[in-house]
């Protein structure tokens, strides 16, 4: 085991459309010409991460069609360990995304391969060598779960980006290093940003959309500006770029505030691109 960050997640083509309004029920909207794009939560942590120099390795699945080879070249040619990532006999995981004029997007997820990521790949896992975990959860549940206790029993620090939101066992959120949540999840979860810890992460990180991110520890509650962008095209994908940097820093030694601030940069860049993984800066692009 030599890579210092573990992604847990899934991997997804993206098929995105340009719409000038979303549909209401019952109702036909004409949209531009679709574009496939390589994405997934997992995967686009990944990428993200491995873009700004982390050294990481994917754990996930994808079928054995042209949507997984399109994810393999992708999670390859930015530098992504895809030695395990299986190939299972179920499609591709697919997202279908609508993004309006205003760059904001609303999507649906048929998880495909991404339901056979299993107990029995994390068993297969080694975690020598490695600084953290990062889990998301467009894969099992009880493949998220047991991934962060065998992480945490063998000293590696753990993050999860709780999206969408599920009921964790009470253990499981004892055993995280960093809970992330977006604003509205956070509200699904807690009265308030500093009850967040009461559910039992040793800290946590809402995430703000352009106003950047709160980071939340016993010590009290940082906020942490996004830097500010041109022109907003497509925020696809943002919050996968954020904890993707973020836990690229973190494998690095950074604390968790320079780490946010350091991910709330990645984070701003990527919604001025079209995608997910083909926006995510560099480090040298990131500064």
């Amino acid at each position: 085991m030599t890579q210092t960050l573990l992604v847990l997640g899934s991997a997804n083509a993206d098929l995105v459309v340009e719409v000038g309004r979303r549909p209401a029920g019952g109702e036909t909207v004409l949209g531009g010409d679709t574009v496939v794009l390589p994405g997934g939560k997992g995967a686009n942590t990944a990428v993200a991460a491995a873009r700004v120099g982390a050294s990481v390795a994917l754990v996930g699945a994808v079928g054995g069609d042209g949507y997984g080879s399109l994810l393999r070249e992708s999670l390859e040619s930015s530098g992504v360990d895809t030695a395990l990532v299986k190939t299972s006999s179920r499609p591709t995981g697919i997202a279908y995304i609508t993004v309006t004029p205003d760059g904001e997007n609303s999507i649906v997820v048929s998880p495909g391969a991404n339901a056979d990521v299993s107990l029995s790949d994390v068993d297969a896992l080694s975690f020598d060598g490695a600084a953290v975990l990062t889990c998301s959860l467009e894969v099992p549940l009880e493949t998220v779960v047991h991934a962060i206790g065998a992480a945490s029993r063998a000293g590696v620090r753990t993050v999860l980006n709780l999206s969408p939101v599920a009921e964790l066992p009470a253990e499981t959120l004892r055993q995280l290093t960093v809970l992330i949540v977006n604003e509205h999840e956070a509200a699904q979860l807690a009265s308030d940003w500093r009850s967040l810890l009461e559910l039992g992460p040793s800290s946590a990180i809402v995430t703000l959309g352009s106003r950047g991110a709160a980071v939340v520890q016993e010590s009290g509650i940082v906020e942490v500006p996004a830097i500010e962008v041109d022109e907003v095209v497509d925020t696809t994908g943002a919050g996968d770029a954020f904890a993707g940097a973020l836990s690229a820093r973190l494998a690095e030694g950074d604390d968790l505030v320079q780490a946010a601030r350091y991910a709330a940069k990645v984070a701003a860049l990527s919604v001025t691109k079209v995608g997910a993984q083909p926006s995510y800066p560099t480090a040298a692009e990131v500064g």
